[in-house]
Parts: structure tokens; C-alpha cells; sequence
């Protein structure tokens, strides 16, 4: 169905919502957008919203299945696609109507905003996200191009690196250090302390470190301590390494702020367009379309729905706080307005739920925890007096990165034999084997030597080895 708009009015719109913008006291990057047809946006979300992207198989796959999953109608199109970039680039559907696209740009400058002011985005230089992507697909094609290299040596090589690019640093805001910044301290450290008034934890901790250990401590980079370590390695290869690694790096941050990017975005476009004075008409679709985008998901979360509760929650409770609030945290020093925006800058998903999902918020949005029996979902806890913290817990072990396992490399010597030695840092929740033998597989792949993993299984301590195709469990004691 074409649509019933011109660009003119798009842009006209676009100066009304930025001008409630300033109002509002939001202060997004600038903003660009781009009208594309239903064909590139599917190109677009293959690529994850990118404009310019490496050669894969896996994008071509992810492609297909998009299209044909909306060929035949089982599922449709997002309303937007936004990059972290500076100026901030956002995709827009040409079939959507005039409020849809309406709500939509408010609905960017809220995520605009989100990017350009929380902590964990900081680390990623967006005035080069775009020119940075660009020059990946430009040096990985080259390689392709490269008849000593080819096309099937790197995407083996990538198959590898993407099934492990989310082994690495969590908090991107804590800087790792170099390796001359890490001798350094080796060096330090390996001193012997002298001065009795020196530092009394220092003293307790002490040990002088081995200069040939390697990592001195556990290291969660896992690509980047692969690259760095095995010689065996080609310039080339290395270089995949590290494009996969800075490719996961800007992704980090989305992943880790789900629900409170998309809550931020949905209270602001909610208020923007409130404030719009729509015409009747798109008033009523205005309603339709938030409720939608709003309404709970049966059996799951939807982020738009719990960020903007909890928003909502956080600027009512330092607005207009309860008796009992004001008793158990005192009188608020900033209005509601201010805090909300504190917040926005420095929480993540899992630190904003444990702060700010009350007792009272839990119940009414009727959150529960279930567990899979057989085919069946059964509810396990509900959130009453005893329960709703175990609840809470649950959810915010499982929001960001939280689904992914810690698993550090804690040796790359292992006696001599160059074994790489990790370890799962167990939190309840057992590995699934079948993903740890294929994980440890491409671990191998990179590493081309044995490598083990040290985990819990069923309660007890294992060590799971890969080595010549096969993986063999030892138990551990």
C-alpha cells in the first residue's frame, strides 16, 4: 500500500517532534533518517541495521529466512531499525502510515538520546561506527579477493570467531590495560614489599607473581588473548580476530541496556506525540499503536513494556512518593525529571532492575517464574510475600549478557603441554553440553592445540577437554 504522505510532511513533523525534544530536555546526536522499501529493510536487519557489512554465509541465510518468513506473512517488519552512530542513522518502512512514522521519530529520538548519554556506549567512538564497519567489510573482502587466503578459509575461520565474540568484557566502561601496562605491573608486583606501613591488604595479598604466567590473571577477552598468544597464527588471522572482537564491542552495550533503551524510547515517544496535539484521527491510531507496542508478551517479558513501567515508577516515587517511601528512603533532593535522567546515564539493565523493580511494581505486572516440563511450561513461583524476591533475582540473572556464561582463560601453559585452560564461573547453572563440546571444538580450531574447560556438572566439578575431534569429560575432586 503506498503511502498516504509526503517527504515535505515527514520533515515537517520531524522539526515539531524535535523542537518537544529541546522542551523536554532530552539531547539526542544529531539524527538522519532514510525511507527504504520492505526489500532493504530485510537487508538492513540481516546485517543487523548496518549499511556495510563483512561477507558471511550466515547473513545470507539470515536474510532468506527473513524474507520468506515475511513473504508468507508469519512475521512482519520492525517500525524501525536505529544505529549508534554520530549523527544517529534510523531506517524507516515507506508502507507505514503518517503517525506510525510519526511515532517512529519520536521513538528514535528517545534511543538517540539513550546512546548518546549512557555510560555504557561511552567506550564506542560513534562519529566512526559507520566508516568502522566499513572499512571491516572493505579488509574481509579483500582477503576473500586474496588467492593464497579465499573465501572458504575465512569463513571457517569467522565461523569460529562469531560462536566465541561474546566471550569478552562485560563492562566496556572498565578500560582493560595494555600489555606494557600489564608488565609494568608485573614488574611492580613482583617486588618484594619492604616498607612496613605499606598498604595492609597489599601485604596480606602478596605473592610474588610468575613473569612467565601468562595470563597473570583470568583473562575474558577470549578472541584477543587467541590473537595475541598463538603464534601459530597468520597476520590474516589475526586480523579476523580483532574485527569480530571490535564488531561485538558495539553490540555489547545494546544488549546490556535492552530494557531501559527500550523503555527510555517508549516514554519519551509517548509524551512527544501527547504533546503534538494530533488530529483526531491519528490521535485514535496513536493509541492503537502504543498499546501494541506496549502490551505485555504471554509467557515472556517485553522490554518496552517493562522499561517504561519502571520508568514511570522511578519519576513517580521521587514526584510523589508513598508515606511509606519517604520513611524507608527520605526526602527526595531531585525531582522526578532529574532523576530519571541520572539513571539513564548511569545504569545498565541488570543495575537498574536491582535498584528501582519494586516488591509493589513485581505485583502488578503479575511476573512469575516457570520451568520447562517436557513440552509444557508449569509456574514454579509467583510473586507473593515469600517469592517475589527470588522472582526478581531470576529476571535480572537472565537481562543482558547475563544469558551467556563467564568463562575466563585462567592458563595457556598447563605444564608445559600449551594446553588452554579455562574455567566456567558457575552461578547455578549448568552448561548445555552440546554447546559446550561445539564451543570448545572452535576453541580448539583457534587455538590448534588441546584446550579445557573446568565447569560444574550435576554438582560436581568436571573438566571438560577437547583435543583430536572428540570431547572426553574427567571428573574433577
Amino acid at each position: 500500500m503506498p503511502a498516504s504522505y509526503t517527504i515535505e510532511e515527514l520533515e515537517d513533523w520531524s522539526e515539531r517532534i524535535l523542537s518537544r525534544i529541546r522542551d523536554f530536555g532530552l539531547e539526542p546526536y544529531p539524527q538522519e533518517f532514510e525511507i527504504c522499501g520492505h526489500e532493504q529493510m530485510l537487508g538492513y536487519m540481516a546485517y543487523s541495521g548496518m549499511p556495510s557489512h563483512y561477507p558471511h554465509w550466515s547473513y545470507g541465510k539470515s536474510y532468506e529466512k527473513l524474507k520468506t518468513l515475511y513473504d508468507y506473512g508469519v512475521s512482519g517488519l520492525p517500525y524501525e531499525m536505529v544505529i549508534n552512530s554520530n549523527p544517529c542513522i534510523a531506517y524507516l518502512t515507506r508502507d507505514n502510515t503518517l503517525l506510525l512514522q510519526v511515532l517512529t521519530i519520536a521513538h528514535v529520538y528517545g534511543h538517540n538520546d539513550f546512546f548518546k548519554n549512557n555510560f555504557t556506549f561511552k567506550p564506542i567512538r560513534s562519529e566512526f561506527t559507520i566508516e568502522i564497519f566499513k572499512t571491516h567489510a572493505d579488509r574481509v573482502r579483500g582477503y576473500v579477493e586474496d588467492p593464497s587466503i579465499g573465501l572458504e578459509k575465512i569463513e571457517r575461520l569467522l565461523d569460529a570467531a562469531h560462536a566465541l565474540s561474546l566471550q569478552c568484557r562485560r563492562n566496556l566502561a572498565i578500560r582493560k590495560q595494555t600489555p606494557e601496562e600489564e608488565q609494568e605491573r608485573r614488574l611492580e608486583e613482583s617486588k618484594p614489599l619492604v616498607d612496613p606501613f605499606q598498604s595492609i591488604h597489599r601485604r596480606r595479598e602478596y605473592s610474588a607473581p610468575d613473569l612467565n604466567k601468562v595470563p597473570l590473571y583470568p583473562d575474558e577477552d577470549i578472541l584477543l588473548f587467541i590473537r595475541d598468544y598463538n603464534t601459530y597464527l597468520s597476520d590474516w588471522e589475526k586480523d579476523l580476530l580483532t574485527i569480530v572482537h571490535e564488531q561485538a564491542q558495539y553490540f555489547i552495550p545494546q544488549i546490556e541496556t535492552k530494557i531501559m533503551n527500550e523503555g527510555w524510547a517508549s516514554l519519551w515517544h509517548k509524551r512527544i506525540l501527547e504533546a503534538l496535539d494530533l488530529p483526531q484521527g491519528m490521535t485514535l491510531e496513536f493509541m492503537v499503536r502504543h498499546n501494541q507496542v506496549l502490551s505485555p508478551a504471554p509467557g515472556g517479558i517485553n522490554p518496552y513494556h517493562l522499561g517504561m513501567k519502571v520508568w514511570e515508577d522511578i519519576e513517580r516515587r521521587w514526584d510523589h512518593p508513598t508515606r511509606e517511601e519517604e520513611k524507608e528512603y527520605g526526602p527526595r533532593k531531585k525531582s522526578g525529571r532529574e532523576k530519571i535522567f541520572e539513571v539513564r546515564e548511569v545504569e545498565r539493565d541488570s543495575s537498574f532492575l536491582r535498584r528501582y523493580l519494586t516488591e509493589e511494581l513485581i505485583r502488578e505486572l503479575n511476573l512469575f517464574e516457570y520451568q520447562s516440563r517436557g513440552s509444557e511450561r508449569v509456574i514454579s513461583r509467583v510473586a507473593d510475600k515469600e517469592n517475589w524476591r527470588e522472582i526478581k533475582e531470576t529476571l535480572i540473572h537472565n537481562v543482558g549478557m547475563g544469558t551467556i556464561p563467564v568463562i575466563k582463560i585462567e592458563d595457556a601453559d598447563y605444564n608445559n603441554n600449551r594446553v588452554l585452560f579455562l574455567k566456567h564461573y558457575h552461578d547455578g547453572r549448568d552448561l548445555h553440553l552440546e554447546y559446550a563440546e561445539k564451543t570448545l571444538q572452535y576453541l580448539h580450531q583457534l587455538w590448534r592445540r588441546e584446550v579445557a574447560l573446568e565447569t560444574v556438572i550435576n554438582d560436581k566439578k568436571s573438566l571438560l577437554c577437547f583435543s583430536e575431534d572428540k570431547l572426553v569429560i574427567k571428573p574433577l575432586h
